[in-house]
């Protein structure tokens, strides 16, 4: 190794310099924002991927370029470089392992949470690279192990924790990553329904998880045995205060299962309405026309009454009342209001409408109109108020009146000083 005062090492420290200052300015420069990418088209939208792609492994590559440039100069000239050949694998490493766990979460849904762990576990992994490639790793191992106690008899360590933390945190990305691929495949599939795709995909997900916890338990040497005790702490705790959760979990696959509820239905649960957006281990997404999500929890919809709009047909049938004065023609109006039923585009042909006297109402005779719908999931408002603004100008045009509310009085005999008593 090159001792401190020697002239090597300082030139080796200023190749090293000059690589971090190179880098970082190219890094400034890529970060930039150019004018294609201000104009939104799809090339500069690729061009975008591609930058941020690059700029996970540009600082790493463009020192590692200009270490490898230095190190050849300084050996023209007979120098030993020892820190710049540490350096290369270093920074060859780092290169790598980014760009691993880029692809790593490529295989995920995007989320900031993802992205804050991408950093971490790059950090973490290029780390251990590190103290292995300087052949520090063996002891600080060790030191790590002296950390212990011995419960029972059993050596537990600041090492065997974070083999256990690790090892499972690996596992657990490794599974979720198999999930979700495994989840983008059945999407991808045409030979299942959506609700079969959902239960699929989130079953996968649990087993795989469990899979993945009980191999790293095994592989850093816990005796998985010692799980029947934990399994009866969680059988107690399920007992005590975890019904509610474990009945959502149960009733969540009992609603993928039987295919009751699926993406796309239009339900009414009490007095909620709206489509069915997702279905998730504990509740499902209820979206209505304001815009609202509503998270309903899958037990409500298991043990109360749901009204599926879209259960086994899509169509739904309307009603639109309205009221005539005792002096038009019903038949008139009725025809007219079968007329007025094509004003919307969305009211189906076939089931043809229909129209029907309903009641003697106490200020007019009640009419009804009844057409069906084949997209109840985009709003029975639009529709509504197309029939009704034609049957109103349809009435207005034949001269058939909507009655006002009507009442007939009858004063009797006397009545005209009772009203005076009660005045004084």
């Amino acid at each position: 190794m090159t001792r401190l005062g020697h002239p090597e090492f300082w030139w080796q420290v200023g190749i090293l310099a000059l690589a971090v200052a190179v880098a970082m300015m190219l890094r400034s420069i890529m970060l930039r924002p150019s004018h294609a990418q201000q104009e939104g088209t799809s090339f500069s939208r690729l061009r975008k991927m591609s930058r941020k792609s690059l700029d996970r492994i540009q600082f790493p590559l463009s020192m590692l370029l200009i270490t490898l440039i230095g190190e050849s100069i300084l050996q023209q000239f007979g120098m030993a470089v020892p820190l710049l050949a540490i350096a290369t694998p270093l920074l060859l490493s780092l290169a790598g392992i980014r760009i691993a766990v880029y692809m790593l979460r490529k295989g995920f849904a995007p989320s900031p949470l993802i992205k804050a762990w991408e950093n971490l576990i790059a950090t973490a992994a290029w780390s251990l690279v590190a103290l292995h490639l300087l052949g520090w790793l063996p002891t600080v191992l060790a030191g790590l192990d002296a950390v212990a106690f011995n419960p029972g008899g059993t050596h537990v360590s600041l090492l065997l924790v974070l083999k256990l933390m690790l090892t499972i945190a690996g596992c657990w990305l490794l599974a979720l990553w198999l999930a979700n691929v495994i989840e983008q495949s059945l999407n991808r599939s045409e030979h299942f329904s959506s609700s079969a795709r959902v239960a699929l995909a989130k079953f996968s997900r649990f087993f795989l998880i469990t899979i993945a916890i009980l191999i790293a338990m095994d592989a850093v040497g816990i005796d998985l045995t010692a799980l029947a005790v934990f399994g009866g702490a969680v059988g107690v705790g399920i007992g005590f205060g975890l019904q509610r959760i474990t009945s959502n979990f149960i009733s969540g696959f009992i609603l993928l299962l039987d295919r009751s509820i699926k993406p796309g239905d239009v339900i009414t649960v009490r007095d909620k309405f709206g489509w069915v957006q997702e279905l998730h281990a504990r509740y499902i997404v209820v979206r209505d026309r304001d815009g609202v999500e509503t998270l309903i929890p899958n037990e409500n919809l298991v043990t109360s009454e749901v009204i599926n709009w879209s259960y086994s047909d899509p169509n739904l049938r309307m009603k639109i009342r309205v009221q005539i004065s005792y002096d038009d023609d019903p038949e008139q109006a009725m025809q007219l209001m079968l007329d007025c039923a094509r004003a919307s585009p969305r009211v189906l042909t076939e089931p043809e409408p229909l129209c029907r006297l309903i009641d003697f109402g106490d200020n007019g005779i009640v009419l009804e109109l009844r057409v069906w719908i084949a997209d109840p999931q985009n709003g029975l408002g639009g529709p509504r108020s197309d029939v009704n603004l034609a049957i109103w100008r349809a009435f207005k045009q034949a001269g058939i009146t909507i009655p006002y509310p009507q009442r007939d009085i009858h004063l009797k005999n006397g009545g005209r000083a009772s009203i005076a008593e009660a005045g004084d």
